[in-house]
């Protein structure tokens, strides 16, 4: 038995690993990986695989990162972890202060937590407490997008739109308002982005016309919905979004997990609207794919709701054992100097570039309907019909042929159900770029070689599909 297989069974006889329906691993070889180096995983007997989704989105500077490394390693001899109730430590108030500093002005403080869900949950949580401690009780409910994705605890779940995340659980949710999504891959023939997403604003102003006197907050992923499978729309929509919120007294919560840091093009993505959430949600690449981490970043006016004497029990009471971790943030730390000494952004926009370039001749494949790209991320939607953009039906799994044949390649992509993406660390090349490219190109032949199997579905959004 080689060492692939030994670690792959010993795996198997103890782990669940996420997402993942584990009886498919009678089939699906399982990659133990052994160590990374930039761009690159490798598994234990030396093959070698290029991170294109950046290990599910977090890591921005490549695996084992001299830099960062050794600013975990500094701080591990200084300290490892302390309650953040009632002490503090040098680490977390940097950072803070570093924030603080690159976020929009507006926002001057931060809450810490330990993952995006929760991330999430504190910003629901602060919203509706806020409300309440202003005399407001009523406000409790939140609007959201379809197709979006916040999260899989329950609240988060509560306020998203992938099915597959969210049917089986249905009966635990919290009643939320859904608003038509802004998805510009649904827009009619000869109809621009900005144009599309303009329209697709009317039912969020009906929204908040009818219910603003019961909503807390709106909540969205600006620009890109990730989980429904890299969607995207223009930023006059967040525009439009902030006037409206504050014409109605509803706050305005954006979800950055996925996009912040540099995804988008910019820092983060409401910049590109020139806008300031009540709440900005960040995790993921906050620590540049180290240690797990999330901040909600917000406003002087929400903190001061909660300022009080003890006896009036206004407090915000939320909590995390491990809330604003030393390592984690000596992680983010370092990160956030990259960003600063190695002009991280402009950099990335010849990267984008090259990406564009890369995929010019996807566009007219009979069997993709859409190449679409927001910064440094791509996504290839494959379809069974271009002409009316019908999708395949997702029992046939599509996107697990395109892994498949990454894997034998020696590339990690993991589609979102029909939908082949790259979403790579900054520190990849022109070169790995083509070859990414190259692979992905190859397995969207494949899997698209063979006619439909099952009945055609005629819904855009799916019930079900692959997780990626």
């Amino acid at each position: 038995m080689n060492l692939n297989n030994q670690w792959m069974q010993r795996d198997l006889a103890v782990l669940w690993h996420p997402c993942t329906q584990m009886k498919d691993h009678q089939q699906l070889p399982l990659i133990p990986i052994k160590r990374g180096e930039g761009v690159w995983l490798e598994d234990f007997e030396g093959k070698r695989y290029i991170d294109a989704i950046s290990s599910w989105w977090v890591n921005l500077f490549g695996h084992a990162n001299q830099r960062i490394n050794k600013r975990i390693k500094d701080q591990i001899d200084q300290l490892e972890h302390v309650i953040l109730a009632g002490f503090s430590h040098q680490p977390v108030i940097e950072l803070s202060e570093r924030l603080i500093e690159i976020t929009p002005e507006s926002l001057t403080r931060c809450f810490y937590a330990d993952n995006g869900s929760s991330c999430i949950e504190v910003a629901l949580k602060m919203s509706f407490h806020y409300w309440l401690n202003r005399g407001l009780p009523k406000k409790k409910r939140f609007i959201t997008l379809t197709n979006s994705y916040h999260g899989e605890t329950i609240a988060a779940m509560s306020i998203g739109d992938v099915p597959l995340f969210t049917e089986t659980y249905k009966a635990l949710l919290l009643d939320s308002i859904k608003v038509p999504s802004p998805d510009c891959y649904l827009r009619p023939d000869g109809i621009s982005w900005e144009e599309h997403s303009r329209n697709m604003f009317l039912a969020m102003e009906q929204a908040l016309a009818e219910n603003h006197n019961t909503v807390a907050a709106v909540i969205i992923e600006p620009l890109i919905q990730g989980a429904g499978g890299m969607r995207m729309y223009h930023p006059v929509y967040l525009e439009l979004l902030r006037e409206s919120c504050d014409r109605y007294n509803v706050h305005l919560i954006h979800d950055e997990i996925a996009v912040g840091f540099g995804r988008t093009g910019s820092m983060f993505a409401c910049e590109q609207a020139c806008i300031c959430p009540d709440f900005l949600c960040l995790s993921k690449a906050l620590t540049g794919g180290y240690l797990p981490l999330a901040a909600v970043v917000t406003t002087e006016d929400v903190y001061s709701a909660f300022y009080d004497d003890y006896q009036t029990l206004r407090a915000f009471l939320h909590s995390h054992s491990y809330t604003g971790n030393p390592l984690a943030c000596a992680a983010a730390l370092a990160t956030l100097d990259i960003f600063k000494e190695d002009n991280v952004i402009v950099k990335n926009k010849a990267l984008a570039q090259c990406m564009t370039k890369a995929t010019a001749n996807l566009i007219d494949h009979p069997h993709i309907s859409e190449v679409r790209q927001t910064g440094m991320i791509m996504a290839i939607e494959m379809v069974q019909d271009k002409t009316n953009k019908a999708a395949y039906p997702w029992q046939e799994r599509r996107g697990l042929k395109v892994f498949k044949h990454a894997l034998k390649r020696g590339a990690l992509l993991r589609p979102l159900g029909s939908v082949v993406y790259l979403l790579p660390p900054y520190v990849i090349t022109p070169e790995q770029i083509s070859f990414l490219v190259e692979i992905a190109s190859e397995g969207i032949d494949i899997a698209t070689n063979s006619k439909v199997s099952v009945a055609m579905s005629k819904d855009f959004y799916p019930n079900f599909r692959d997780p990626g």
